[in-house]
């Protein structure tokens, strides 16, 4: 705590610190304050400095309104072209993904869009998907290559998510997810296409500064876990921090090995096995839950949440925003149905969407609202943190933060 001039300063403020003891970490009638972009006061009205409220250079007055994080969306797809709500019909009308693959359709189809789209038209196409999770509430979110399958459409995917950072007020972390499906022109040459990825393409992107993070499809229709430990060996020799697609549609044993290579995360996680929970512990790897793909995808196997708690790995929640599995553009709505499918209560899902969304993404300087960390926040019209998990929809953002920087949105409804 300081008492020197704050940029900002919200008085009458009820906080979901996710930081301190008690549900929510809450601090009723409470205050919070920044200076260049950082958090100096979190704490009570009746601890809060007169002099700071006297000397910061803007106070407002919250009323009784709630302050979270900044929600963060640590998995998604958001960079491709087109979409593919055709197939989203045909399979409705009950044609099988195997039926619409073999007519060119299923992730071909968002290749062969991005492949001939540029850096240019993947930032356009993917702005109103950005901009629609700031509405929700996100500050920072992660965004994956894996839909070019070249290298250098690659490399426009992770240029296009670097742009988008620039022109956006959120922070965008770049994961090249070189090992994501198969590309028709390696189809009878695997390991070649493999190769290529972990020899030529991962070292040339890390060169470039492209890279925060890799990850890899490990699954029996995708890669196996002998091609990902490869992977993940080339990333570690380079610092480059893991992440995996894991037991998402069978049990692989992925996640395990995942935690023996240190990974920040293993994502989907439907099939994983409850006595591995405890590898995930040990490797300090949280456990990403993609709800909204499980319900498009129709899927019977649920996560094992039970087991995960009880060995007490974090568990984050995003949306997988991607054009195939997870057309959701709400991480809102991501942590509703972490509740109401997977049994997540609604303090999990939020600090799901927030705490260990950040540590799943690698950053320690976010995710809760604590003296040093990121003046990442939003201010709520809502009674209780728990409405951000039970509305749907509705327009319950009245003022997001980013770095410091309030959005307006608050002035704008005064």
């Amino acid at each position: 705590m300081t008492t020197s001039r704050l940029d900002e300063l919200w008085i009458n403020a009820n906080l979901a610190t996710l930081a301190r003891s008690g549900p929510y970490g809450a601090v009723q009638n409470g205050a919070i304050g920044w200076r260049d972009g950082v958090l100096q006061f979190v704490g009570t009205m009746r601890e809060l400095p007169e002099a700071m409220m006297r000397q910061s250079n803007r106070l407002r007055d919250a009323g009784g309104r709630w302050v979270t994080p900044g929600l963060i969306d640590c998995h998604t797809h958001a960079v491709f072209a087109g979409n593919r709500a055709e197939e989203f019909e045909q399979r409705l009308a009950g044609r099988s993904y195997a039926q619409i693959a073999a007519a060119g359709g299923g992730i071909m189809r968002s290749v062969s869009l991005t492949r001939a789209a540029g850096v240019q038209a993947l930032v356009r196409s993917a702005k109103p998907r950005l901009d629609a999770l700031i509405d929700d509430g996100v500050t920072t979110l992660e965004v994956k290559s894996g839909y070019g399958l070249t290298l250098d459409a690659e490399r426009d995917m992770l240029l296009a998510a670097g742009e988008l950072a620039r022109a956006l007020p959120v922070a965008v972390q770049r994961t090249f997810l070189g090992l994501h499906a198969l590309p028709p022109e390696y189809r009878e040459d695997r390991a070649a296409f493999v190769s290529l990825v972990i020899c030529e393409w991962l070292p040339k992107l890390h060169a470039l500064g492209l890279i925060d993070a890799v990850d890899a499809f490990c699954e029996h229709l995708a890669f196996s876990v002998a091609e990902c430990a490869r992977f993940f060996a080339a990333a570690q020799a380079l610092g480059i921090p893991r992440k995996l697609h894991a037991e998402q549609l069978s049990h692989l044993g992925g996640s395990v090995m995942a935690a023996s290579f240190g990974a920040l995360s293993v994502d989907h996680v439907e099939y994983l096995e409850a006595a591995e929970a405890a590898a995930l512990k040990r490797a300090g790897t949280v456990a990403v839950l993609l709800p909204a793909a499980y319900v498009v995808l129709r899927e019977a196997k649920l996560p094992p949440i039970a087991a995960l708690r009880a060995a007490g790995v974090p568990m984050a929640v995003a949306t997988d925003l991607n054009p195939g599995t997870s057309p959701v553009q709400s991480l809102r709505t991501a942590m509703n149905l972490a509740c109401s499918v997977f049994g997540l209560t609604p303090e999990e899902s939020l600090a799901g969407a927030s705490q260990h969304a950040a540590a799943a993404l690698g950053l320690r300087d976010r995710g809760q609202l604590q003296c040093g960390m990121r003046a990442d926040l939003c201010l709520w019209n809502i009674e209780h943190p728990s409405e951000l998990s039970y509305w749907w929809g509705g327009r319950l953002l009245c003022e997001r933060v980013f770095e410091g920087r309030p959005d307006g949105r608050w002035s704008a409804q005064a």
